[in-house]
């Protein structure tokens, strides 16, 4: 068999198990291990959130804009696109995604600033309240996720994209938002 062979026939596997996951294993109370993206701790029911979703079921949206994570408080990598499709705003982060395991209360959010780090000190890059508007909680650590963004929320006033820990007010990464 050709490695080509071997690599089709692997990532076949691993498609086709991440899209057999259901809601219900991915609202554990904790980091949930997993070979395609660990999951993170709560649901939320205003946003509906798919941790494994398809590439090409990501790609049938209309993009309306698209940033690349700089690390913040933590390392932060990927990419975050938002997209339209059936009426509805998505906010997708792509299969590169990757942020720290330490937060224990991640969630990506919306906020009004391009550049939310460069006026936030470090360490914790905080954010203040009314800048912002969480999307819901992170599900998984690393890998491709599809976000329902509520439908409220005017992605007009928006810049760019943040990983942000709640708990400690600590932005792990920011994406600034452009066509």
């Amino acid at each position: 068999m050709k490695l080509s062979d071997w690599l089709v026939s692997s990532l076949a596997v691993v498609a086709i198990s991440g899209c057999g996951q259901t809601a219900s294993n991915q609202a554990s109370e904790g980091p949930a291990s997993s070979s395609v993206a660990p999951t993170l701790a709560q649901s939320s029911p205003s946003a509906t959130v798919s941790a494994q979703s398809s590439p090409a079921a990501m790609a049938a949206g209309a993009p309306i804009a698209s940033g690349i994570f700089a690390s913040g408080e933590h390392p932060t990598q990927g990419t975050v696109n938002l997209i339209t499709q059936d009426g509805k705003a998505f906010l997708e982060l792509d299969p590169g995604f990757k942020t720290s395991e330490m937060g224990p209360d991640l969630v990506i959010a919306l906020h009004r600033s391009a550049n939310v780090l460069e006026p936030a000190k470090a360490p914790a890059y905080a954010l203040k309240e009314g800048e912002y508007v969480v999307v819901a909680p992170l599900k998984a650590y690393r890998g491709a996720q599809r976000y329902e963004i509520p439908a409220g929320v005017n992605l007009a006033d928006y810049k760019s994209a943040v990983i942000w820990c709640r708990k400690f007010n600590a932005t792990f990464g920011s994406a600034k938002l452009g066509a």
